[in-house]
């Protein structure tokens, strides 16, 4: 059993979901539960809709979440034919679970409300990269993670329940594993015992890789990156880095 882990540049673009598919084909007869973050940017311009929204700029929340919502749907459509339209349903439910947020006052603080908006990003990547997967005849079962993984609710910042997610692991993953063999998850976020979204702290998609691969009692975790090698600086930063030797 293994865990791979996908960050958001690794899945960034149309063409990196296409290789993500490439990587996929060669462990599909092995057992592997597959961690996603959100695409690229969209994070960042998540955080863009909490800013306006909790500064009650809600018509301009409301644009800049449209963006995010084209930007998904057209990638969908790039990368899915006969999936697509299941697809859709799925991204345009999660869709309105924040445009319904939004369209209220807020009442709340900006952490509870960055975890509720945020959230989203890794939902929408991973509801489309599972359906490429199956589309490309990749057999994988999609697992929203907040089921999954309890927490308090410290937001932006929570706590696992150790004990009630193990249990979930144990009712929810593992027989999902002996269905289909690969199951698609997203990192970073967790739900409280009232069905509020929580997130994880930053890296959170790498600490909740990790945390599956313990309970699941994974030979390895595999963090997935776009970059060709391991290499002595970030090369986005230093023209002059270079690949370490192995």
């Amino acid at each position: 059993m293994k865990v791979f882990k996908f960050g958001g540049a690794s899945v960034s673009s149309v063409e990196r979901i296409l290789n993500l598919g490439h990587i996929m084909k060669h462990w599909d007869n092995e057992e592997i539960v597959v961690i996603v973050s959100a695409m690229g940017k969209t994070t960042n311009a998540l955080e863009k809709v909490v800013e306006a929204f909790v500064t009650n700029k809600k018509e301009e929340a409301l644009q800049f979440f449209t963006q995010i919502k084209q930007q998904h749907l057209s990638t969908a459509k790039y990368v899915l034919v006969t999936h697509y339209l299941a697809c859709e349903k799925q991204l345009k439910d999660f869709f309105t679970e924040v445009e319904w947020l939004l369209h209220d006052k807020p009442v709340r603080d900006y952490d509870y409300y960055y975890d509720q908006i945020v959230c989203v990003g890794e939902l929408l990547s991973s509801t489309i990269i599972s359906a490429y997967l199956n589309e490309i005849g990749i057999k994988n079962t999609w697992l929203d993670v907040r089921d999954i993984i309890r927490t308090d609710d410290d937001f932006r910042d929570a706590d696992i329940d150790w004990d009630f997610t193990k249990q979930r692991v144990e009712s929810i993953i593992k027989p999902a594993l002996e269905e289909n063999n690969i199951v698609l998850m997203q990192g970073f976020i967790g739900a409280t015992d009232e069905n509020e979204s929580t997130t994880l702290g930053r890296e959170g998609s790498d600490y909740t890789a990790a945390v599956f691969a313990n309970m699941l009692d994974a030979e390895n975790v595999t963090i997935w990156k776009d970059v060709e090698s391991v290499m002595n600086a970030d090369p986005k930063q230093f023209t002059d880095s270079i690949s370490i030797a192995n």
